[in-house]
């Protein structure tokens, strides 16, 4: 199973936002982005001092998503083609599908602080879908699935950060504890504001 196995706070300072990879980290004085700003790594560590042409931000917007549901390139690029094939808008079904991913959901349920936190979590078995154990990041959830976590994995750190935190779930989950039912699809509108689709779409449709 490949993953990025780098500095995850880079990634929030080459894409200029915090992409909430390390939980707790990226909401204190820690997270380089209150430290530093925008300043981008490297050996320089300044701006780009010229504007981003539209490839440039087209390509900056789809490293932006994939970064933040942590799936490496060829993975996001099998996404957009499930999208295209889709009679619904590509856009919305790329990021329903993201979205929808084990991973993403376990941590959108509020079941962990973090994406990282959920991505161990299912790897290490530590995840049932229906009762069944589900070890793959990538599982695509469907509408009506039951989430749950296992019983020896509720006494862990991430899960009790988790419930300290009491984060609230989007609307097409639904949280009882350390289970969560999937109601439905996200709607568009549940997915966040800060993605521009439409660049993903038009980078992937040169």
């Amino acid at each position: 199973m490949a993953k990025y196995t780098g500095p995850q706070c880079r990634l929030c300072r080459r894409e200029g936002v915090k992409l909430y990879l390390k939980g707790a980290r990226c909401f204190s004085t820690k997270c380089p982005i209150e430290k530093r700003g925008g300043q981008i790594p490297g050996v320089h560590g300044k701006r780009y001092s010229r504007r981003l042409s539209d490839y440039g931000a087209q390509l900056r917007e789809k490293q932006k998503v994939k970064r933040l549901y942590q799936v490496l390139e060829k993975q996001f690029a099998r996404y957009y083609e499930l999208a295209t094939k889709s009679p619904s808008n590509t856009g919305v079904r790329l990021l329903q599908l993201l979205e929808t991913r084990l991973d993403n959901t376990v941590y959108r349920s509020g079941l962990v602080t973090n994406r990282s936190d959920a991505r161990q979590l299912v790897a290490h078995g530590n995840v049932l879908v229906n009762g069944k154990k589900v070890s793959v990041p990538s599982f695509q959830v469907k509408t009506d699935s039951v989430i749950s976590i296992a019983p020896k994995a509720t006494t862990f750190d991430a899960i009790k950060q988790a419930v300290e935190a009491k984060i609230n779930p989007p609307k097409w989950i639904e949280t009882k504890g350390a289970a969560a039912h999937v109601l439905r699809l996200p709607e568009r509108a549940e997915i966040g504001d800060d993605i521009n689709e439409r660049l993903i779409i038009e980078y992937y449709s040169r």
